[in-house]
């Protein structure tokens, strides 16, 4: 018996940036009749762009998610944006879909971030097509795409598809399994089996290409191959099926977004060849008492509509009409409008009161979802991006994504003081619906940092910021913490006398003073004798000292790595008292920087820098012109090395920006604190 979840289809849509993903997600709208036209991105009024920041830059800065059916298929499109500092919502976009639909540049070939994502996609075992846009372009070529795709991915890139005409007279494609030809006309289709002359003989031989690589798959039917009969269509599609979710196929098709040639093609091929997610391996979870364990409390969750709820949230956005929307996939089960989950973050109970078909910015209401679906949800109490709702009881947990740290930053306050608590409230929010940002508090530089993967990033979730909630912010570079320590051993003597009527104030402690190792932090040490100073005034001096160490040194930098020993002092039976002492060693610390000076020490990252292997040497050579020192290199796989070194943190403030310029975009950068150091002093 088929159910709705063998019907669904979720497809990812990625690749670089300009490909033509989103104008991708638009004709297959329009065909789809959902659209009576096709927005433009240029235009600001695609389905999927909804912010207005993406209008104002005329490209994809969040993921998108239009669902709407295709025959008696449901199609749930997630397309992420193609930047590369918005990686982690094309990575998000992975985790939840079953296929990904490679949007390749038929002009430009595979680029940047095209092979990064498939390197995505490897990881998490995903099946992948390729789909080769702007075939309709100037100097598109198939043929040199393709060759560039093989060189890169390897031998199991097969083309399922041939254009019939390039550039201008891009008129459709030859579908290598049946032999037949789909042209189009003023936005019509029509098939046929009569190939045009000038391509006949190449399709013919790229058939039977296609037939000896597809026979392979399976030995049933490389046996019939070779006994010379024929292979039926069926045949050839059952068996590239199985060599498509197994990973050793990736199918090529071609065509162009902008008429909407050959999208047809491209959906029509996605329902019948990709899996269904009833068919895709089960979703990693944890917790007890699971079932088909594997170890340390993990198991699979098989996608099952008869099985017991599960939900995972992907993603959530603020609706300026309806609030927050959380953007859930069903890992099993029949989830119902008003049923009761748990959120295994917070423990509470979510009402799920409103399911919702969600196509960009519109919402349409459902009663119900089976497994493997992807709908919205509002109203929801308290749930976050990477959140699992769960059935009352049980302990199941989808582990969240992993991102890599951010490692971009801005310091940011709002500019009138009534702003601060909404702007803390706003920050969080973001951080909510986008958990590849990071906002800290600094309690030395006393800034607030927000943190992204890159300069594109921050500044739109400040343009973001702004827009929501109405703050007027300002910004400023990122305060390097440099600290300080002494220079020497010494011993000094703090007197603190004050006398203006009545109980005067009256401390004094002979302190001796010496830096330790770096982090060692600071030690208080008492070696009076003969009660010179009572036992119980003693932490008094400890303390005075620390809170003058906070104060600063000779450059304004917190003291650290300090043993202080009191060895003397003295006191007054009536006039001496907590303060009193904790002036006196405050004013011995401040006699000690007099005396020895100060050592400014600055912040180390540990960095690890992957490029490909030719451009290690000039990843080197610039780390070594920020002061760096390299401590070795490692190879990362695919002719990728991982140079290890560590680097003040005052030269990679902007390294993020000028290693992409420097490499291409082809540099992956993870940054780390690692210790304090002397600092040079300036030449």
């Amino acid at each position: 018996m088929t159910t709705e979840t063998d019907l669904i289809r979720n497809i990812a849509l990625v690749g670089h940036q300009g490909n033509g993903k989103t104008t991708l997600a638009e004709a297959m709208l329009f065909r789809a009749g959902v659209v009576t036209r096709p927005g433009r991105v240029e235009s600001g009024n695609t389905v999927l762009d909804t912010q207005p920041e993406e209008h104002d830059r005329t490209q994809s800065l969040t993921l998108g998610l239009a669902s709407f059916s295709w025959g008696d298929y449901r199609i749930n499109l997630l397309d992420p944006p193609g930047y590369a500092d918005f990686v982690g919502d094309a990575t998000t976009a992975l985790r939840v879909a079953d296929v990904a639909v490679f949007v390749i540049d038929g002009v430009s070939g595979l680029q940047v971030n095209d092979e990064l994502l498939w390197q995505v996609a490897g990881e998490r075992s995903i099946p992948r097509i390729l789909f080769v846009n702007k075939m309709d372009k100037e100097r598109a070529s198939f043929d040199v795409v393709l060759a560039g795709i093989r060189d890169h991915f390897g031998s199991g890139v097969e083309p399922v598809d041939l254009p019939v005409g390039e550039a201008s007279a891009f008129t459709g494609v030859a579908d290598l399994l049946t032999e037949h030809v789909i042209l189009y006309d003023s936005g019509s289709a029509n098939t046929s089996d009569e190939l045009p002359a000038d391509i006949a003989d190449r399709e013919h031989e790229q058939h039977e290409h296609l037939v000896e690589d597809v026979v392979e798959i399976e030995d049933d039917l490389l046996s019939k191959y070779l006994d010379g009969e024929d292979i039926s269509v069926a045949e050839l599609e059952h068996a590239l099926r199985a060599g498509f979710a197994a990973g050793s196929l990736w199918p090529v098709l071609c065509g162009s977004a902008v008429d909407a040639i050959a999208v047809d093609r491209l959906l029509d091929f996605v329902c019948r060849i990709a899996p269904a997610p009833s068919e895709v391996p089960g979703i990693e979870v944890r917790g007890d008492g699971v079932a088909e364990v594997r170890g340390d409390g993990v198991a699979e969750v098989r996608c099952d509509p008869s099985g017991d709820p599960l939900a995972y949230v992907f993603k959530t956005q603020t609706d300026e009409y309806v609030g927050q929307v959380a953007l859930v996939k069903i890992l099993s089960g029949t989830v119902h409008a008003d049923d009761v989950l748990v959120n295994q973050r917070t423990g509470a109970k979510e009402r799920l009161h409103n399911l919702l078909r969600v196509l960009g910015s519109k919402h349409t209401a459902i009663d119900t979802a089976e497994a493997g679906d992807i709908v919205g949800a509002i109203k929801l109490t308290d749930v976050s991006t990477g959140d699992t709702l769960a059935p009352i009881g049980s302990s199941l947990t989808v582990p969240p994504i992993v991102h890599r740290r951010p490692v971009y930053g801005i310091a940011v306050a709002a500019e009138s003081a009534g702003d601060e608590d909404k702007l803390a409230t706003a920050l969080a929010e973001l951080v909510s619906d986008d958990p590849t940002l990071e906002v800290t508090r600094d309690s030395e530089t006393h800034q607030t940092v927000v943190r992204g993967a890159g300069d594109v990033h921050v500044q739109v979730a400040l343009t973001r910021l702004k827009r929501r909630y109405g703050i007027t912010l300002q910004t400023e570079p990122v305060k390097i913490a440099y600290r300080e320590t002494l220079l020497g051993t010494v011993e000094t003597e703090g007197r603190h006398k004050k006398q203006s009527g009545g109980h005067g104030q009256f401390g004094v402690a002979t302190v001796r003073f010496e830096p330790l190792p770096r982090d060692e932090g600071y030690e208080f040490v008492d070696e009076t004798r003969g009660g010179v100073i009572p036992k119980s005034l003693i932490p008094a001096v400890g303390k005075g000292i620390a809170e003058s160490m906070g104060r600063g040194g000779r450059h304004g930098f917190p003291l650290v790595d300090l043993r202080a020993t009191v060895l003397d002092g003295k006191h007054h039976s009536v006039d001496s008292d907590d303060f009193s002492f904790r002036m006196a060693g405050a004013l011995a610390l401040r006699a000690a920087i007099d005396k020895v000076g100060t050592l400014v020490l600055e912040p180390v990252d540990h960095v690890e820098v992957t490029v490909p292997s030719a451009l290690q040497g000039d990843v080197m050579a610039d780390l070594g012109r920020r002061r760096g020192q390299i401590e070795g290199t490692e190879p990362a796989g695919d002719g990728e090395v991982t140079v290890i070194a560590s680097v003040p943190t005052s030269e990679v403030t902007d390294y993020p920006v000028a290693l992409r310029s420097m490499t291409h975009g082809r540099g992956r950068l993870a940054l780390s604190f690692k210790c304090y150091q002397e600092r040079p002093e300036p030449r």
